[in-house]
């Protein structure tokens, strides 16, 4: 945890930078000083959405409706509706997401790229390693889902990202929450997309983690769906999970309190990830995948901790 000192108020009303003496700000419950955060609005009336760098966080940057201390001040709650400013032309969704940022702060370092702000599988090339700012990875996630869509097509209701790697020409991982607005728990399982040169299919591969022994993810909402899973998490319920990276073997882990840890493990050295120039970086947050819902149709998270380490 950090302490500041007093900083100038932003002339952004949305934009608070508070004290130390004042309520907590989101890096002072999660060390977020390796972190960037995208928001689903513009402060400044543009077409692109605002983003707290780094040092705008350590400095207690947060907005207060999408990015703020629970009440309790023990979590960071991440909102966002179905309807707001997408980060590029070629996303369908709206997002308020981390992004890992290993250069923490120095801005001299470029934010993509094989540089030091991001990092490889060990299965990478030996040149990549020395580039980079991590060889291997481990994020450790406690949160709970506060809140899904309800509106919408069915087979994108209740649908968010919870956490991600990310690399310039697919995502290694892509980690699902859903809970249908029938059920009383909800579902997670992750998947897999290949980099386009691995010269595999373009399209993403699943991998089921908990819920209905038969997940359809994107009809969940069939009649011959159960309305409740024995193992399922309800919203407002904390769980942990875990993304583990060495060599080529991406591990997903799964905490869900009274219940058996769950593990599944993927060699994704057939998937490009040992590519030359394939560097990563973990996002985590609420990613909404739902773009039919009515416009303030709201998704929310709250992260109790969080912990990244590497090679």
């Amino acid at each position: 945890m950090h302490s500041f000192t007093k900083v100038a108020i932003a002339a952004l009303s949305s934009l608070a930078f508070t004290s130390a003496l004042a309520a907590p700000t989101p890096n002072e419950v999660l060390d977020l000083q390796c972190w960037k955060v995208t928001l689903p609005v513009s402060l400044t009336g543009g077409d692109r959405p605002t983003e707290f760098e780094e040092n705008e966080i350590a400095r207690g940057a947060q907005h207060s409706e999408y990015f703020y201390v629970n009440k309790a001040g023990d979590g960071v709650v991440f909102r966002s509706p179905v309807s707001g400013i997408k980060t590029s032309e070629n996303t369908k969704y709206i997002r308020t997401e981390l992004r890992q940022m290993l250069r923490c702060g120095d801005t001299s370092i470029k934010t993509r790229g094989t540089n030091k702000n991001n990092w490889v599988f060990g299965s990478a090339p030996e040149s990549d390693h020395a580039k980079v700012g991590g060889v291997n990875a481990r994020m450790e996630v406690t949160m709970s889902v506060d809140e899904v869509t309800t509106t919408g097509v069915d087979w994108q209701q209740g649908r968010v990202i919870i956490g991600q790697i990310h690399a310039p020409n697919d995502e290694p991982i892509k980690v699902f929450y859903r809970k249908m607005p029938n059920h009383k728990t909800g579902s997670i399982w992750f998947n897999v997309e290949p980099d386009r040169r691995s010269g595999l299919r373009d399209g993403d591969i699943n991998f089921p983690v908990l819920g209905s022994t038969k997940p359809n993810f994107w009809r969940q909402g069939e009649k011959n769906t159960p309305k409740s899973f024995d193992d399922g998490i309800a919203l407002g319920e904390k769980f942990s999970y875990a993304i583990d990276v060495q060599g080529s073997i991406l591990t997903f882990e799964l905490y869900q309190e009274g219940q058996s840890p769950r593990k599944v493990s993927v060699d994704l050295d057939i998937y490009g990830v040992s590519l030359e120039d394939s560097w990563n970086y973990f996002k985590a947050g609420v990613y909404v995948q739902n773009r039919t819902g009515e416009a303030d149709d709201m998704t929310a998270a709250t992260i109790y901790d969080l912990k990244v380490t590497h090679d």
